[in-house]
């Protein structure tokens, strides 16, 4: 019987992504230009990491085009560019967006460390032995 190789794992999007993503409804304002016609929208994340998020936006942007975003809880605006073009829903565009610089204390949340492992993240309701109350 010939030596059989195992090819490798195929590498997964999370092993390639360069910083985590965490799934967080935060509110933003995304700001830019259509044209000569600049728009303004309250929208809220849908995942967000060190190098920019995705979200819904009704408004209708193009991949490469720039943006700015705003946090509303701090004030604090970036320069952006689409990235992303995703599904279209209820007149909602998934957007991602990419930071001009890597920035992840703009979203003022902890991010979990560079080996942490989402499958051994512990599950509410685990295997725990059901509480019996002391009968007298």
């Amino acid at each position: 019987m010939p030596d059989m190789k195992v090819p490798p794992p195929a590498e997964s999007s999370t092993d390639r992504r360069r910083s985590h993503r965490v799934n967080i409804a935060m509110p933003l304002l995304i700001r830019g230009k259509n044209g000569t016609q600049s728009f303004e929208e309250q929208v809220h994340t849908i995942s967000v990491n060190a190098h920019g998020c995705m979200m819904r936006v009704a408004t209708q942007v193009a991949r490469s085009q720039e943006v700015s975003i705003v946090n509303t809880k701090t004030a604090e605006e970036l320069p952006c560019t689409v990235t992303f073009m995703g599904q279209k829903e209820n007149g909602k565009t998934e957007v991602g967006v990419e930071f001009a610089e890597v920035s992840p204390l703009f979203w003022r949340i902890a991010f979990p460390p560079e080996d942490w492992d989402p499958s051994e993240r512990k599950r509410s309701g685990g295997a725990r032995p059901p509480v019996t109350p002391n009968r007298r």
